[in-house]
Parts: structure tokens; C-alpha cells; sequence
């Protein structure tokens, strides 16, 4: 398999994946232009459309590419069927095509029916969780946005996450002003710094790395909760989350 990732808009990622024959899935296609591009460059012949969620800046490229590949499935979540979705998938559910073979996981939070696509080692999440950070809370609520992110954190730490935004710096500046002492998070952020300064990209991150520098992966931290005021012994996590996504909405 190639993880082939493609910049679009302002701070978008498009997920190419490629098998050894030169099929392929295109996840989330912000824009149409720039998938068409690496398609006719690379050779592929997309098998599907898979969709993370309704929000344009996710679903804006399908009709472009249909136009391409009229008779290319487009799967994702009932809120996505008005965006061009022609195969309706939930929790539980499997996309089969050739050498892929993905597991459906309802991620609820950021919009209500946000799904997300899983084939080890990749994880297409769409805006639930970003490295360093999470997406906001457009239609869900606190608790479902941390249920979700718990099913991510219930991966293999090999999983690659592959978020649709390059947002990694702006988390990782919370993340220090939330809790400056964390060694691993400095550093962190002096790595991505360095990359963003060449103008590199910063995912796909894996699970390993952001058990170590994602603030919203860390809840139970003792000391993490210090830092938000949180002093009760063994407070519920869901909390520690909600108070820590507020922050951040205001940051």
C-alpha cells in the first residue's frame, strides 16, 4: 500500500491509499482538482469515495470526480448522503473492494454522524482526532466527542493517524500554554516547528506519538488535571475533557 497525502484549500489533507495494483481509495476530497492531478500522474484508477463527515471542506471534490469516474461508489455516514454518498455505512459496518477492507467506527462529536475509516495501520478520522489535538464540537456533545476519541485510543500504537487538517503547531501551542513543564510536548513542538519551517507536513502522526504530546489523549494525568484546576481525586474523565476542549474553543 502507498498513503499518499495531497495538500488542498488552506490547511486540508486528501488521502490517497494505493494498492500494488494501481487502484485506489480517495478519502474526504476536499477539492477535485488536485486528486484528478495525482491520479493521471500516478496512474491510479480509484475504486471508491470514502467520507468522514458532511462538512464541505471534506465532501467538496466528489462531484469533480464523478464527473471523472461516474460509476465510482462514494461511502460514508446518512449525513453525507446529501454531498453525493451512494453507499450509507455505520458502526460495525465493512468497505470490501479488492485489497481493501475497511471497518467502519461511529466517531460522534464533531458532527453528529462522523464515522471514521480503519485498515491497519490507517486510521481516516477525519476532524475528530488532529495530532496534539481534537476538533471541535460543532453538533455533538463533550461526553460523545470523548467516547470517540476513547475508541481511537483503543488502537494499536502503530496506527497511523491520518487527520484531515494541518494543525498541528496551533495544538501544540495549547498544549504548552496549557502545561509548559511537559518535556515531551516542548519537544515536540520544537520537531513539528522545524518541519513547518521547510514547509513539510506533519501527518500522518502515529497513536505512539500522540499518547505522548495529545493533551486530549491524557485526561487521567494527575498532573494535567493540577494544571486545569481540577483537584478532586479521581475526577470523571469526561470532565477533565470538557473543561480542556473549552480552553482550547477560547485559546
Amino acid at each position: 500500500m502507498e498513503l499518499i497525502r495531497v495538500p488542498a484549500l488552506n490547511d486540508n489533507y486528501i488521502w490517497i491509499l494505493s494498492d500494488n495494483n494501481q487502484q485506489c481509495i480517495i478519502v474526504d476530497p476536499a477539492e477535485s482538482e488536485p486528486v484528478l492531478e495525482i491520479l493521471a500522474q500516478k496512474k491510479l484508477t480509484p475504486t471508491a469515495i470514502l467520507l468522514t463527515h458532511h462538512h464541505d471542506d471534506h465532501t467538496g471534490g466528489v462531484k469533480g470526480i464523478l464527473k471523472n469516474f461516474s460509476n465510482l461508489p462514494v461511502f460514508g455516514p446518512q449525513e453525507t448522503q446529501v454531498k453525493g454518498a451512494t453507499q450509507i455505512v455505520e458502526q460495525g459496518d465493512s468497505v470490501k473492494i479488492n485489497d481493501f477492507n475497511f471497518d467502519v467506527i461511529d466517531l460522534p462529536g464533531h458532527t453528529l454522524g462522523h464515522i471514521a475509516f480503519y485498515q491497519a495501520p490507517y486510521l481516516f478520522c477525519g476532524d475528530t482526532l488532529f495530532s496534539a489535538g481534537c476538533g471541535r464540537i460543532f453538533e455533538g456533545t463533550p461526553e460523545q466527542m470523548y467516547q470517540s476519541i476513547q475508541k481511537i485510543a483503543a488502537l494499536p500504537d502503530d496506527t497511523l493517524i491520518c487527520c484531515a487538517h494541518e494543525y498541528t503547531q496551533s495544538n501544540l501551542k495549547f498544549a504548552h500554554h496549557i502545561w509548559p513543564e511537559n518535556t515531551q510536548i516542548s519537544q515536540y513542538q520544537e520537531e513539528v516547528a522545524a518541519k513547518r519551517n521547510k514547509n513539510q507536513p506533519t501527518v500522518p502522526t502515529t497513536l505512539k506519538t500522540e499518547r505522548k504530546v495529545n493533551i486530549f489523549l491524557q485526561c487521567d494525568n494527575a498532573q494535567l488535571q493540577r494544571k486545569l484546576n481540577i483537584n478532586q481525586a479521581n475526577p470523571p474523565l469526561r470532565a477533565v475533557f470538557t473543561v480542556l476542549r473549552q480552553l482550547k474553543d477560547h485559546y
